[in-house]
């Protein structure tokens, strides 16, 4: 340990290096919870459909969205969002759960939902991905 500074002055470039990656290895663990996002795994995302009728708002592309979606999911194009608002407003009580491919796209999305006063806003954690992986439908 006391030669600790001595190897830190002489490989300055290394340890910012390693400190670089445990930063980001925290924000991978803890980011979720830092986002102020509530991010769902798609068991929990099925019990918040079936138990308090959830809205599932799929923000891919039509295309994307016609080739497999969440059954009784909405389709909103992520450009069309902003004006599209009102049309959300009537699952605000109930629940909105975002899903997109990967999860990254639906994270940002839900930030401005929440600033619009939604509390019941979810995100689907992985997307339509993890979804697949969970082995559950996806209806055409």
């Amino acid at each position: 340990m006391e030669r600790l500074p001595e190897f830190v002055a002489n490989h300055l470039f290394l340890f910012s290096l390693l400190l670089s990656i445990v930063m980001l290895l925290i924000w991978n663990f803890y980011g979720d919870i830092l986002s102020g996002v509530k991010m769902l795994n798609p068991d929990e995302v099925t019990r918040l459909i079936n138990r308090e009728d959830a809205q599932v708002v799929d923000i891919r592309t039509q295309k994307e969205f016609e080739g497999g979606h969440i059954i009784d999911a909405v389709n909103i194009n992520v450009d069309e969002l902003g004006n599209q608002l009102e049309k959300l407003k009537k699952y605000k009580d109930k629940g909105v759960i975002f899903c997109c491919a990967s999860g990254s796209v639906s994270i940002k999305e839900i930030r401005k939902l929440m600033n619009e006063g939604f509390e019941k806003a979810y995100c689907l954690k992985g997307g339509i991905l993890s979804w697949q992986n969970a082995n559950l439908p996806l209806t055409k």
